[in-house]
């Protein structure tokens, strides 16, 4: 009868450091899978974790200060393209540089969502283009924008696009690109660029 004891007593102990050793795998894995994740993978996970924006509505602090609401609608790989929210102005389009964030606000039951595994999306070609791509498709089409950067707000059309800057032609809003209307032109390192919003 003791033998049975004896036995049962270690096959308890067995199973509980064989419990504990699960655990603490468990445990160190999680903290490797969050030392992966970017500010991208939280935002797209906040955004509905599929890159598709779903309707999220994020508040985000800009590296000049500046507050802006977005809802996302499209992720690149150091880009976010969304409709710009609030202030005296309807809902505006922009493409906000990842590097622009310094700070994402979020309500206590936003953290863990955040946290949330990105979903498998590979396949999806935008999420493998760069911001440059994104501005050499802007001088294309020729667009009005305007350039929140770290010197101040520029108007004007994007003229041409380098490896990490662009030259642009400043003019009045809501007025086309012409050269009579033209101020002047400024080249604009990448990295200088805060916001870009569609006029």
């Amino acid at each position: 009868m003791r033998w049975d004891e004896l036995f049962d007593d270690l096959e308890g102990q067995l199973e509980h450091e064989l419990n504990a050793e699960s655990g603490d795998l468990r445990a160190e894995e999680e903290r490797l899978r969050l030392g992966r994740l970017s500010v991208r993978n939280r935002l797209v996970s906040l955004a509905g974790g599929n890159g598709s924006g779903i309707g999220a509505v994020l508040r985000i602090v800009l590296v000049s200060g500046d507050t802006i609401l977005i809802r996302p609608t499209t992720f690149g790989r150091d880009w976010v393209a969304a409709d710009l929210l609030g202030g005296s102005t309807a809902a505006s389009q922009c493409v906000l540089p990842l590097d622009a964030i310094a700070a994402v606000i979020l309500a206590l039951g936003d953290i863990e969502h955040s946290l949330d595994s990105e979903a498998e999306s590979a396949a999806r070609l935008v999420e493998r283009i760069g911001l440059p791509f994104v501005l050499r498709d802007l001088c294309r089409r020729r667009k009005g924008v305007e350039l929140r950067t770290t010197t101040g707000v520029l108007t004007g059309t994007i003229d041409r696009v380098g490896r990490d800057h662009i030259d642009v032609a400043v003019h009045a809003p809501g007025t086309l690109r012409r050269s009579r209307d033209v101020e002047h032109y400024r080249i604009v390192p990448l990295q200088h660029i805060r916001l870009i919003r569609l006029a």
